[in-house]
This record gives structure tokens, C-alpha cells and sequence, in this order.
């Protein structure tokens, strides 16, 4: 019987909400990987909408939960409903929604809160002994969660410009987390606290690369549930 997991979104498009093609990745790698898939997003308005071709800011209103449904082609469920009991692990694809509503990172920084119904899940796999995925911008959530855990978000300097959000590591060591560097095709496992995290596009890279980046961060998670 294939492993049960949760995935949380976090709205629908890089700039407001889930990065769709590391939404995608994740669930191409957990279906070929036999691993039975429950979609979850939290029930509240999107901090903001952004026009994706003209890259500003609306004066749209949007519900996360209602946009990450686009991504789950309707089938999702509130996050507030989701039982760690009923899951192996839980993955969280990256996007700005990550860092705008599941948590103020990108208003705040390392000062930021984070959602409830995202915190009450991260402390339930936590607590449970189960693994915890994370790609992209989303390792944040588990520096903010759980200080002393170790994540990447790819390198700690912009290597030949690849990587210009390279401060994002500085202010999780600030948290009081272990950095870990790594490539985009690469994922890093904290042995002790059961969470995976790999860059995905904090790195500038082909599209394959990062896919294949977050299919080690899945078959990692999946060795650990």
C-alpha cells in the first residue's frame, strides 16, 4: 500500500500563491512513486493579488483556498480538516503564497508569524515522528516552527548570480537553524527532526533540474514515513 500524504498549497501562481510547476512536480513524483495524495489549503483571503503578466499588484480579493482548488482541479480540502493521524508525512510546495499566507515572511522576515492551522499542522507531523517536506521558500515555515532544525534554500552567497535570494539563509541561521548548502538538484534530510527541504527555483535553473531536485526531497519524505 502506497504511503499517505498531505500536500498544502498556498493559492495558485509564483507571485500570490503555489509555484504551480513545483506543485506539479511534487505530485508527478509522489504518483509515479504509488503514494496516495490529499490536497489541503488554508480557508482565508490572500495578503494579496498579483497580475502574473504584468507582475503588479491588483485590487483583486482572492481565497486561498479557492485559487489552490485550481491546482487540486477541485479536489482539496480546508486545512483546518486535515488529521495528521491520517497522513505518512505532509509536503509543502514553494511560491510566494508561502512566504504572503501561509506565514508574513515576506513583510516581516525571521519576524514573521505564521498561520495557525500551518503551524497546528507542522507541530501534529512534528510531534507524530512523521517526515516533513518542504521546497523552495517553504523551509522557512519549519526555521519559524522549529528553531535548531536544519534546511536549504540552495546556497548562502548568489553563486554566479543563480542565486539572488541568498540572505534567505542568513536569516534562518538568525532563527537559530543550520543552513545547509546544497544544488538545486539536491535536497537536504534533517535526520533528527524528519524534515526534507530542497531550493527548487530560489535557484535559477532549468526547469529540469528543479524537478528533478524535488523528486529527491518526495523519495527522501516517502524513506522516512
Amino acid at each position: 500500500m502506497g504511503k499517505r500524504v498531505a500536500l498544502v498549497l498556498a493559492g495558485c501562481g509564483v507571485f500570490d500563491g503555489s509555484e504551480i510547476h513545483e506543485a506539479s512536480a511534487a505530485l508527478v513524483h509522489l504518483s509515479r512513486a504509488g503514494a496516495e495524495v490529499k490536497i489541503f489549503a488554508p480557508n482565508i483571503e490572500q495578503r494579496d493579488v498579483v497580475n502574473h503578466l504584468k507582475g503588479s499588484q491588483t485590487e483583486e480579493k482572492r481565497n486561498v483556498l479557492v485559487e489552490s482548488a485550481r491546482l487540486a482541479r477541485g479536489n482539496i480540502q480546508d486545512l483546518a480538516e486535515l488529521k495528521a493521524a491520517e497522513f505518512d508525512a505532509v509536503i509543502f510546495p514553494g511560491g510566494f503564497g508561502v512566504a504572503k499566507n501561509l506565514c508574513s515572511w515576506a513583510i516581516d522576515g525571521k519576524n514573521c508569524t505564521v498561520n495557525e492551522h500551518v503551524n497546528s499542522t507542522l507541530q501534529a507531523f512534528h510531534s507524530a515522528k512523521k517526515p516533513i517536506g518542504l521546497c523552495c521558500i517553504s523551509p522557512v515555515l519549519a526555521a519559524k516552527v522549529f528553531p535548531g532544525c536544519e534546511v536549504t534554500v540552495g546556497q548562502d552567497k548568489n553563486v554566479d548570480g543563480r542565486f539572488p535570494d541568498a540572505e534567505t539563509a542568513s536569516a534562518i541561521a538568525e532563527l537559530g537553524c543550520k543552513h545547509i548548502c546544497k544544488n538545486v538538484n539536491e535536497s537536504h534530510v534533517d535526520k533528527a527532526n524528519k524534515i526534507v527541504t530542497t531550493c527548487a527555483f530560489m535557484c535559477k535553473a532549468p526547469l529540469h533540474e528543479i524537478f528533478d531536485g524535488i523528486g529527491t526531497m518526495v523519495q527522501e519524505v516517502l524513506k522516512l514515513a
